[in-house]
């Protein structure tokens, strides 16, 4: 069997959710029949945002380092558990000969499938501001709207106040406000751009229609290994 590799540690419950929702969604009856999964918890890459939005360090050399890692450990696959990582993709790529799977694209690729035709995208401001997923976006379509400026800030707060700092009584009224304003936009799903969000969606009970680009990779994951 096909082996899956993860450039994790953006953030680190992030990837230990992905590697969850793989074990969960996989149709195995028996230890043996699970997809050998190696993960690179590679704490050490710089936060992507601040890359992108503010000169912050550099992410590429460690996320590079880490897909070289696995690809040398033996993965036949690569996955990020990150959105905003995505912006570096191609910068990841053209040093491996490995494929490395796109969340983005795929996500563009599943809700185009289910017949959406305005969806909100939920995320950082540096995945919003670096284009990742409107460019995933560009033909399928769907069209993407995003939180106005309140909105985003507290989506930002929810994301690194709330699930990255493991502060679970933080208050989700302003979310939820953010949510209401997008439905009324006319949203029918809400994308869950980054992998902090469908944690703490689930953490805190946020009841809404959502499209999980964590769960849409792991299948596709699952799909490509298994066929």
């Amino acid at each position: 069997m096909k082996t899956l590799g993860i450039i994790g540690g953006m953030g680190p419950l992030a990837t230990a959710d992905l590697f969850k929702m793989i074990i969960e969604l996989t149709p195995a009856k028996s230890d043996q029949e699970h997809i050998p999964v190696l993960i690179d918890s590679n704490t050490n890459i710089p936060d992507r945002t601040a890359a992108i939005l503010s000169c912050g360090k550099d992410p590429r050399p460690e996320m590079i380092h880490s897909a070289k890692r696995l690809q040398e450990a033996g993965a036949d696959y690569l996955l990020m558990s990150c959105n905003t990582a995505h912006y570096f993709y191609d910068d990841i790529a053209e040093n491996i000969h490995i494929p490395l799977l796109h969340m983005p694209k795929l996500t563009a690729e599943y809700a185009r499938q289910k017949g959406y035709k305005k969806v909100a995208l939920l995320a950082t401001d540096g995945t919003i501001k670096s284009g990742v997923y409107s460019n995933a976006f560009g033909n399928s379509g769907v069209e993407i709207i995003t939180p106005d400026e309140e909105g985003q800030k507290s989506i930002m707060g929810f994301i690194y106040d709330g699930v990255k700092s493991g502060n679970w009584h933080y208050p989700i009224e302003p979310v939820e406000k953010a949510l209401s304003a997008l439905s009324v936009l006319g949203a029918e799903a809400f994308i869950l751009g980054c992998t902090e969000l469908p944690i703490g969606f689930k953490e805190f009970h946020i009841e809404a229609p959502t499209i999980n680009p964590t769960e849409v990779l792991a299948r596709k994951a699952i799909e490509t290994v298994l066929g």
